[in-house]
């Protein structure tokens, strides 16, 4: 810190410390609200030139105003988004963060669990009030005052909230508890296969419900519903075997934080695959094909 800022603005830099203190819980509850790191980012920096004209000692607690701030900013922004995707080409997955957007231990830990690609989808199911309930209570164990609070609600109002957001969403999710290390095992099984090509070890790989979605956006080549069954999905990949024999590469990346598989022509991203898996079998694909969400994951 600058020595002569803080002789000549003490008030602001204490108040920037104190942003900066709950910086990764803000981008955490904004990215889960939005599945967009540029959207989440502008609405954490919307709160912070707001948070400038605050006076930290005026308010009950620094934490409850921030997440306030971020929480209707999100809502404000994703009704906005949901008329966007609403009128997307093909399913719409949330833009996927690389380790390297996991730029401190803290936003690490914050992001660690409930931020797959899989949990992101099923969010977009909610409303926006829903989803910012949901969050807040299950996934960042806000109590409901602060989150009575955060809505302009009654607590009784939030609870409904949240009982309807957990019904959908816990009624579509799948957990599986496994290490990295079995999950890492898996994708080298299924990058194994596929290489061969063996459309009958394929289909072992997959439940028999399994899903499988592609999010191409209308600018690359990609399912344009969700296949379901192991056989519509190991007939896709038999096909994309054949067709990436040479020249392709896959390597496995980390996606939000887990294991997925990233194919390269000629070392440029050209997919990403985020799986659910109980490490023997795969449950579900979510593969990103969109050239836009690829250049964000790869910093470009």
């Amino acid at each position: 810190m600058n020595p002569n800022l803080a002789r000549r603005n003490p008030d602001s830099v204490e108040s920037a410390r104190i942003f900066e203190s709950h910086r990764a819980r803000l981008f955490g509850l904004a990215y889960r609200m939005l599945g967009v790191r540029a959207e989440a980012e502008d609405v954490v920096q919307d709160a912070y030139l707001r948070w400038q004209d605050v006076d930290p000692r005026e308010i009950r607690s620094s934490e409850a105003w921030l997440t306030t701030s971020v929480t209707r900013l999100s809502i404000d922004r994703l009704r906005k988004l949901k008329t966007e995707r609403e009128a997307y080409f093909g399913p719409w997955l949330p833009e996927p963060l690389a380790e390297q957007d996991l730029r401190t231990p803290e936003l690490a830990a914050e992001l660690q669990d409930d931020v797959s690609i899989a949990f992101m989808t099923l969010l977009e199911a909610l409303a926006p009030e829903e989803r910012a309930a949901f969050v807040l209570h299950d996934v960042m164990d806000d109590d409901y005052a602060d989150i009575a609070e955060a809505l302009g609600k009654s607590e009784a109002a939030c609870r409904q909230l949240v009982h309807r957001a957990r019904e959908r969403v816990t009624s579509k999710r799948r957990r599986f508890q496994i290490d990295e290390a079995t999950r890492r095992r898996m994708l080298e099984r299924f990058i194994a296969i596929t290489a061969k090509g063996d459309r009958k070890e394929i289909v072992r790989l997959f439940a028999t419900d399994a899903v499988m979605t592609s999010d191409g956006g209308g600018k690359a080549t990609a399912v344009f519903r969700p296949l379901l069954g192991a056989e519509r999905i190991s007939y896709l990949w038999y096909a994309i075997a054949r067709r990436w024999n040479v020249g392709v590469e896959a390597r496995i990346v980390t996606i939000n934080g887990e294991h997925g598989i990233g194919y390269f022509w000629q070392n440029k991203l050209i997919s990403l695959s985020a799986f659910e898996t109980d490490g023997t079998v795969i449950h579900s694909i979510c593969t990103l094909r969109n050239p836009d969400k690829l250049r964000a994951y790869c910093g470009t």
